[in-house]
Formats: C-alpha cells, sequence, structure tokens
C-alpha cells in the first residue's frame, strides 16, 4: 500500500499569496542566503589538505612539491594559515622567490622561519587567516 500525500500547497503558500514577483525574489533570495551563510563560514575558517595542496598548484609548485609542502606544514600545525600563506611568508623572511622558498619547505627547510612567522612575535602571525 502506497503513502499518498496529502496536497497542502494553497495552505503552504498562502503566506506568500501577496507578495510581487520582486518581494518574492528577494524572499527567495533572503532565505538562500540564510541557508548558504554557515556554509561560506565554514569554508573561511576550515581548510584542508586537499585545498592547500590545490593552492599551491596554482601557484607553480609540482604536485610532488605540493604533498610535501603541506605534510611539513600539517606537522608544524600551520595548515589553518593556509599552505600558500607559510610559502608566501617564509619567501618574505629569506627574500627570495616564493617558489625557491616552496621548494625549501618541501625538503624540510626553514620550518622554523615558518612557525616564527605565525607563532613569533610579528603581530600578524597569530591571526587567523
Amino acid at each position: 500500500m502506497a503513502f499518498k500525500r496529502e496536497d497542502d500547497f494553497e495552505k503552504r503558500r498562502e503566506h506568500l499569496r501577496g507578495l510581487s514577483d520582486d518581494e518574492l525574489k528577494e524572499r527567495f533570495f533572503t532565505l538562500a542566503e540564510r541557508v548558504t551563510d554557515p556554509l561560506v563560514e565554514l569554508a573561511k575558517n576550515s581548510t584542508t589538505p586537499s585545498i592547500e595542496r590545490s593552492v599551491l598548484l596554482r601557484m607553480g609548485f609540482s604536485s610532488i612539491e605540493a604533498k610535501e609542502i603541506v605534510l611539513r606544514i600539517i606537522d608544524a600545525n600551520l595548515l589553518g594559515k593556509g599552505a600558500g600563506n607559510v610559502v608566501l611568508k617564509v619567501a618574505e623572511k629569506l627574500r627570495v622567490n616564493y617558489l625557491e622558498a616552496g621548494r625549501n619547505l618541501a625538503e624540510g627547510m626553514h620550518m622554523d622561519l615558518a612557525i616564527e612567522a605565525f607563532r613569533g612575535g610579528s603581530g600578524n602571525g597569530s591571526q587567523n587567516r
């Protein structure tokens, strides 16, 4: 025996009946924003190794380099700062091209500078992205 759903469309739409097309459109986008705001906030404040590898690939690193950089950044507990951001901060401290700095990080070099950049007394490193 199949369940038959009672049609209550007219009752459920009663509060919308008097709205114009523009008002309905505005209501739709307001509700859509309320639904997606938590997802946008999560995306702003969260990351994954996969996302960070993708960022590094777009910066010009090979997949092998990106994987190594991300692993080392995870070990230093800096993933939340953003892998690209970590690479850029180290490059800035070393005064070298970011590709060179990233390749050095992939080889395990300069992690102390990365940690210092985000945990040290520089002021800008203690904040989240």
